[in-house]
This record gives C-alpha cells, sequence and structure tokens, in this order.
C-alpha cells in the first residue's frame, strides 16, 4: 500500500540525553522503546499478527518477544523456548501487548535506576545464573530493541501504509 499523508507520521528525533554513559544509554533505549511501543499501538487486528513475510514474523510476536527479553535481562525471567516468544497469546488484542510491554519497561526501569555502576551486574533474582552488567544489558537491550523496530517499520509499512516512528 502506498504511503500517504493521511498514515504518515512525522519522525521523532534522537533524545537529547544528559551527558553521562548511562543518560546516553538509558536515553536511546526509552527512545526505541517509545518507538517499537507506537509502531504496533492501533495496529488493526488481525493485521497485527499476520504474517507478512516468509519467516512469519508479526508485530505482536515482535513486542510480546521484546516484553520477554525485558523481562529476562532486567527482572531475571527464565526463558525456556526463544522462539516461542515471537508469537503472542492468542487471547491477546493489540492493547493487551502493548500495555504488557510498557508495564514491563517500568519495571525494568524500576530495576535500572538503583544501578548507579555501569560496571556492575543488573541485580536480578536468578538464582545460580551470572547476570551481565549493567552496561553490556543497556547495549544489548538497544541493539535488540532497534533491530526489531527496524522489521515492526517495515511490517507496519506492508499492513496500512503507516511510516514514520
Amino acid at each position: 500500500m502506498p504511503t500517504t499523508r493521511r498514515n504518515h507520521r512525522r519522525d521523532t528525533p534522537p533524545p537529547r540525553t544528559g551527558t553521562s554513559e548511562a543518560e546516553v544509554l538509558r536515553g536511546f533505549l526509552d527512545y526505541l522503546r517509545a518507538s517499537i511501543a507506537g509502531k504496533v499501538d492501533g495496529t488493526p487486528e488481525p493485521q497485527a499478527r499476520t504474517a507478512t513475510v516468509p519467516s512469519g514474523t508479526n508485530l505482536l510476536g515482535l513486542l510480546n518477544h521484546l516484553t520477554l527479553v525485558e523481562r529476562s535481562i532486567f527482572l531475571g525471567d527464565n526463558v525456556t523456548d526463544w522462539q516461542a516468544t515471537f508469537q503472542a497469546p492468542p487471547t491477546d488484542d493489540v492493547a493487551a501487548v502493548v500495555a504488557r510491554y510498557r508495564e514491563t519497561v517500568g519495571r525494568a526501569n524500576d530495576v535500572l535506576d538503583g544501578c548507579t555502576d555501569l560496571a556492575a551486574q543488573v541485580p536480578r533474582p536468578r538464582p545460580g545464573r551470572h547476570a551481565p552488567s549493567v552496561r553490556w544489558a543497556l547495549t544489548h537491550m538497544i541493539e535488540e530493541t532497534g533491530r526489531h523496530a527496524g522489521h515492526a517499520d517495515i511490517l507496519r509499512e506492508l499492513i496500512d501504509g503507516a511510516t514514520g516512528r
């Protein structure tokens, strides 16, 4: 579907952050989080869960996956089947998946608010497993969220022509 003025949103520029490494990393992560949540929010059903590419990737699956990555990295949840995370529960609609993602991001940010040393391990309740450094976790989440936000841009444009962040 060609892009029209009706479904073209203005791009949101990269964030203006503070000068510390932590402020820059958190600013860019929050920017990407808002971008992908905004891309999925308001997508019509059932197109939000319909695969429009041969890999089977769909918008709700991407956001469900990112929710579980956030929960694993920052909250200590154990995920045993990463491939399964790319499908949202069939009973959840767009609003439920977006709300769960935003709630998870809020909880992850609560954990990060207590992290003052980027070299320290992420404080998470997962006994017996080594936690990554806060720096590594933030960098990984920027990479993971950015990659999937790019996928979401393409999928949303294929669904209804909506573009922009």
